[in-house]
C-alpha cells in the first residue's frame, strides 16, 4: 500500500532544519512565473515550427540562421525576464545554509540563467545557458549577453506564435552575418545541449555526485521526464532519503517521495523554506 506524501509545510521544516546537504533539482516550472515559455510539449510552436524540431544538431547544420533567430528570440525573453520568488527563496537560503556551514546546491534543466541572476552560486546547469556560445571549429566557450547578439538578428524572432509572420516574408540571413567566435571568427552556435546530443561529462558527474551524497532533494517545477534527471530524485529516495517535489499538479510525481506541495513555486517554496520575500 502506497503513503502518499505529506503537505504539512511544519513537518518539512523539521527535516530541511536537520539536513546538511540539500540539493535542488529545478525545471520549467520555476521559471514560468518569470515569463519564460515552456517549449515542450502541446502547443510548443514559436511561429510556424515544433520548438522542438529547432533544438537539434541536424536543424542548424540545415538552416543555421534560422535556428539563430529561435534562439535570439529565447535570449531575449531571457534577458528581459527577472527572477520570481522561487528563484530568490533559493538564493538566499542558499546564503543561510552557507552561513550555518551546510551545502544547498541547484542543479538546473533550464537555460535561462535566471538562478544565477537571483543569486544562486552553487549551479549546475545541466543542459547550457543562453547566456553562452561555443565555435563550431575551435569548440571555445564563450559568455556572451550582447542583445541582439549580431546586427543581422536585431528585430527578428517574434513571439511564440504569429501568424501574421511567415519565414519567406523576412530578408534570409547570410551565415556570414551570424555570430561568429570573437578568436577564430568561425560560426558559433548556442551553447545548449541539444536533442540528441549528450550532456557534459563533467557536469553529470558533478550532479551524480550531488544526487548520490545529499540527505534531502527538492524537486521544483518539473515533471522529470528527461533523462538523466529523471533518476536523480527516485535515486535519493531509494536511498532511504526524504524527497520534497513542489509543483502545480495536484498529484505527486512519485509516491515514494516524502512531501508533495502544490501550486505556484513562487508561493509554495518560500513558505516552505521560511523565507520572508
Amino acid at each position: 500500500m502506497f503513503k502518499r506524501p505529506l503537505s504539512d509545510y511544519n513537518e518539512f521544516q523539521k527535516v530541511l532544519n536537520q539536513a546538511q546537504n540539500i540539493v535542488a533539482l529545478t525545471g520549467a516550472g520555476v521559471s514560468a512565473e518569470s515569463g519564460i515559455p515552456v517549449f515542450r510539449g502541446p502547443g510548443g510552436l514559436w511561429r510556424t515550427h515544433r520548438a522542438t524540431d529547432l533544438a537539434t544538431p541536424q536543424a542548424f547544420k540545415a538552416n543555421p540562421a534560422l535556428v539563430w533567430e529561435f534562439y535570439h528570440y529565447r535570449r531575449e525573453v531571457a534577458f528581459n525576464s527577472q527572477p520570481n520568488k522561487a528563484h530568490i527563496a533559493l538564493a538566499k537560503y542558499e546564503k543561510i545554509c552557507q552561513e550555518q556551514g551546510r551545502k544547498f546546491s541547484v542543479i538546473t534543466q533550464n537555460v535561462d540563467g535566471l538562478h544565477k541572476r537571483a543569486g544562486s552560486k552553487n549551479v549546475l546547469e545541466l543542459h547550457g545557458c543562453l547566456q553562452q556560445v561555443i565555435c563550431t571549429k575551435c569548440k571555445i566557450i564563450e559568455m556572451n549577453v550582447n542583445n541582439p547578439i549580431c546586427e543581422a538578428l536585431r528585430g527578428r524572432g517574434f513571439g511564440i506564435i504569429d501568424p501574421s509572420k511567415k519565414d519567406q516574408d523576412l530578408p534570409i540571413i547570410q551565415v556570414k552575418e551570424l555570430p561568429k567566435c570573437s578568436k577564430c571568427q568561425a560560426l558559433v552556435r548556442p551553447y545548449i545541449v541539444w536533442f540528441g546530443e549528450n550532456l557534459d561529462p563533467d557536469v553529470l558527474d558533478n550532479a551524480r555526485e550531488l544526487v548520490e551524497t545529499c540527505d534531502l532533494c527538492l524537486v521544483i517545477g518539473t515533471s522529470s521526464v528527461v533523462y538523466p534527471a529523471a533518476m536523480f530524485a527516485p535515486t535519493v529516495a531509494e536511498r532511504g532519503k526524504p524527497v520534497a517535489e513542489f509543483n502545480l499538479s495536484e498529484d505527486p510525481f512519485d509516491e515514494e517521495f516524502s512531501f508533495h506541495f502544490s501550486g505556484p513555486c513562487g508561493t509554495t517554496l518560500p513558505k516552505a523554506l521560511g523565507i520572508d520575500l
